[in-house]
């Protein structure tokens, strides 16, 4: 029952609702009764929401109260917002500085980038970061975890983020990953530098194993990322195995380390591209270590598609980590967007509809609980990485973030990239976006 005026009255929502699974049941088929849903329209209840002092105090249909601001969403999509698992901030929006990534490959975006990092300034990387957050926001994207390069004696770009994290707070929510992107064995200072990074207050401690200089420094990295994580108490995400090498193996140690810790849920593994290129004797073996863990997966299926398999004649590795059978044994997956026009990716919008297609498409994940989980990737998995489940969802009590949109599933969000029309952010309407409209002017056929 709503006792006092609300902000923000929205009538007429279609409320998505969780999936009921975060991650793939048996070989991943549908739940019972799920064949039985007409694939292309989520059962949703038509219900009104209210918020009042930047949280959900009441849904249910046809609420008996007015509003300050009253928004009829004609039976549009409401949906918790996107979350973005991965992003670099630090680099956004530096394509071409100093110089385009000609190869397309990874190693070469790490040379262009070592270069461009030498000019950063707190005011440069705050301005691109809030503007790509802006950019992001504006198509939903609410929560979002970057990672910033800690490999400077300066530690400009984790000291911009920091500033950014607290600027953008009423609005969006920002982890920072404090990432060694040189390794952090692969100078002198740099394991000094990560431990500066945890006391600076980055939330996440990252690292990059395969490319620190030796095997042996990899395994060594992975030991010290657990022991920082601990003595700091932060989560833990992971550059790993990002690489076409078949013998890239340091999410086995990651797996060990976490089964040995307890750290389940709170350990990711992102891109683990070498997932892709494994042997299946082997990888089955490492599918079942992974199920003693609660352990996070992001993929970022428009990078992983674009920077593997640049050494390859023919065939081409996709280079995507195996997400369809992690998603089918259980294991939480989520989606990053990852560089969003840098030296490793010329491209991309920060639209998070873009990374869920790439995924159906690179991924093969066309049944209708398929794509219906890719969007969950970019969702609710998306908020399970993060840690964040006690804050996202639409639920009276929680706060008030959600988006609307232009339309009447997860597949029809998908299929058509949906504009995003409204989005609330702590119980404030912070972007509306009219839905394009085209007129057909031919004549009758």
């Amino acid at each position: 029952m709503v006792t006092a005026l609300p902000s923000i009255l929205l009538r007429r929502c279609s409320l998505l609702q969780p999936s009921g699974q975060s991650s793939g049941q048996s070989l991943g088929q549908p739940s019972e009764g799920a064949e039985t849903r007409p694939p292309v329209i989520d059962i949703a209840p038509v219900v009104d929401i209210a918020i009042e002092a930047g949280r959900i105090v009441a849904i249910a249909p046809n609420l008996e109260c007015s509003a300050q601001l009253e928004l009829d969403v004609q039976g549009q999509l409401v949906s918790p917002p996107f979350v973005e698992s991965h992003i670099h901030l630090d680099s956004a929006l530096t394509v071409g500085e100093p110089r385009w990534n000609q190869s397309g490959t990874l190693f070469e975006g790490i040379e262009i980038w070592r270069d461009r990092k030498q000019s950063l300034t707190l005011a440069d990387v705050k301005q691109r970061a809030i503007a790509t957050l802006k950019q992001q926001a504006m198509q939903g994207v609410l929560f979002v975890r970057s990672h910033a390069d800690v490999s400077e004696h300066s530690l400009t770009a984790l000291k911009g983020l920091l500033e950014v994290r607290e600027a953008v707070k009423d609005w969006i929510t920002l982890q920072v990953v404090a990432f060694p992107q040189d390794g952090i064995y692969g100078g002198v200072k740099n394991d000094a530098l990560m431990e500066e990074a945890m006391k600076l207050g980055a939330d996440v401690v990252g690292g990059i194993p395969h490319y620190e200089l030796t095997r042996e420094d990899g395994v060594r990295s992975i030991h010290r990322i657990f022991e920082l994580a601990a003595q700091y108490d932060r989560l833990i995400d992971v550059h790993c195995d990002e690489i076409d090498d078949d013998q890239s193996r340091f999410l086995e140690v990651i797996t060990a380390n976490t089964i040995r810790s307890g750290m389940g849920s709170r350990v990711t593994a992102s891109h683990t591209t070498a997932f892709h290129s494994y042997n299946n004797a082997y990888a089955f073996k490492l599918m079942g270590f992974l199920q003693r863990t609660n352990l996070n997966f992001i993929a970022n299926p428009l990078i992983n598609i674009t920077l593997q398999g640049r050494a390859d004649t023919y065939p081409k590795r996709r280079g995507v980590t195996r997400v369809k059978e992690l998603w089918q044994q259980g294991q939480n997956v989520s989606l990053g967007h990852d560089c969003v026009q840098d030296p490793w990716y010329p491209l991309g919008t920060g639209n998070m509809l873009d990374v869920a297609s790439m995924a159906v498409h690179i991924c093969q994940m066309t049944g209708s609980a398929e794509i219906d989980a890719c969007y969950d990737m970019v969702t609710w998995n998306g908020a399970r990485t993060l840690h964040l489940e006690d804050q996202y969802g639409v639920e009276v009590g929680k706060p008030a973030n959600l988006i609307v949109l232009d339309a009447n599933s997860r597949y029809d969000a998908i299929r058509r990239r949906a504009t995003v029309r409204y989005v609330i952010a702590n119980g404030e309407l912070i972007a509306h976006t009219e839905s394009p409209k085209s007129q057909w002017k031919r004549g009758a056929a």
